[in-house]
């Protein structure tokens, strides 16, 4: 079962005056500068019988034959597919003092914190649903993915000015079209005593901290050699492939190091969706992962992460202990619970 809705909650602007000048809003203005709830969410897809790697497709086109031979690999049905191109990079506001802040916040911050680093990112451009005919073929979803950095992330969706740069629309991709919109990603990790791995944030994070959450991170452009749009187009396809596996191979990534597990203890992950975070427009993929060591085994594995500093601490619990974390999460992690339990259901049901 593939499901997609259109994002109903959607986020605004507020028409709050203020000056665009050398001095702007301080940063640290960012949580009053809005109303929107940080725990609400919208579900951009869901897929609740979830997609693993080897029913992933990579194509420029989704429209594409739903069948293809990879290199000498046999040939794989197409359910998920990647298009990345510049068409999906941010379009610049045609505000060019709104644009001008974007430098002036990353200043700012930079001044404050030496150590910031402006990396390249992928940047979250909107989805295709071909809902299939219910018999033959089956629904496939294609993934439109440009470029965007860090710091255009921190001056656009992490602004105090973040809802000036929407556009009113129900349609996800003209609304944040002038937003950085990286995309994020997230993983339920559920251990072989059937517990969920949480993580309380610590407070020397940039966003969220001391919040709970899933372990998860970003998909990393520079992992696969991509610094740029600049190759030629016969590579097109072989990019496309490089993009699409490192959705998969970046949330393995991300679990080993926030929780510290070894890789070969965790299964294949299962795609089931993207939710995004109404509070500053974040879309983040999540994954459905499996690990076959048991809670107090994962704890032990935790006090050596490698990225453990980015956590205070680790829970293993199960769901219904989930349930009454989640107003404490950020909206795209609980948007990420969300698509979790329609996973759940759709196996009941199945």
């Amino acid at each position: 079962m593939l499901a997609f809705s259109r994002p109903y909650s959607l986020c605004r602007s507020r028409g709050r005056s203020s000056k665009f000048g050398k001095v702007i809003v301080d940063v640290a203005m960012e949580k009053d500068a809005t109303t929107v709830n940080p725990s609400s969410f919208t579900l951009l897809a869901s897929t609740p019988s979830g997609l693993s790697p080897s029913q992933v497709h990579y194509t420029l086109n989704p429209h594409h034959s739903p069948q293809t031979r990879l290199g000498n690999q046999p040939f794989l049905f197409l359910k998920v597919s990647v298009d990345f191109s510049d068409a999906y990079d941010r379009i610049p506001h045609s505000d060019v003092s709104l644009e001008n802040t974007i430098s002036e916040i990353w200043e700012q911050r930079s001044l404050k914190n030496n150590s910031l680093f402006n990396g390249k990112k992928f940047r979250y451009g909107g989805c295709f649903l071909d809902a299939g005919d219910g018999s033959n073929r089956e629904p496939r979803l294609c993934l439109h993915l440009g470029l965007t950095d860090y710091r255009t992330f921190v001056g656009t969706n992490l602004s105090p000015l973040w809802e000036r740069f929407l556009v009113p629309s129900e349609d996800d991709s003209v609304l944040c079209q002038h937003t950085s919109s990286p995309l994020g990603n997230g993983a339920v990790v559920e251990t072989k005593d059937n517990k969920i791995l949480v993580l309380q944030r610590s407070n020397n994070v940039g966003e969220f901290p001391g919040h709970f959450v899933f372990p998860g991170g970003h998909p990393e452009p520079q992992e696969i050699g991509i610094t740029s749009h600049q190759y030629v187009k016969e590579l097109a396809e072989s990019i496309n492939i490089k993009v699409s596996q490192e959705m998969f191979d970046s949330i393995v990534r991300e679990v080993v190091e926030e929780i510290g597990v070894p890789a070969s203890s965790l299964s294949i992950p299962t795609f089931i969706g993207i939710s995004r975070r109404n509070l500053n427009v974040r879309p983040t993929a999540f994954f459905f992962i499996k690990c076959s060591l048991d809670s107090k085994e994962v704890q032990q594995f935790y006090s050596s992460a490698q990225d453990g500093y980015e956590s205070t601490q680790l829970y293993a619990v199960p769901m219904v202990e989930v349930e009454n974390m989640t107003s404490r999460m950020p909206g795209c992690h609980r948007g990420g619970f969300s698509l979790y339990k329609l996973m759940v259901d759709n196996r009941k049901i199945t």
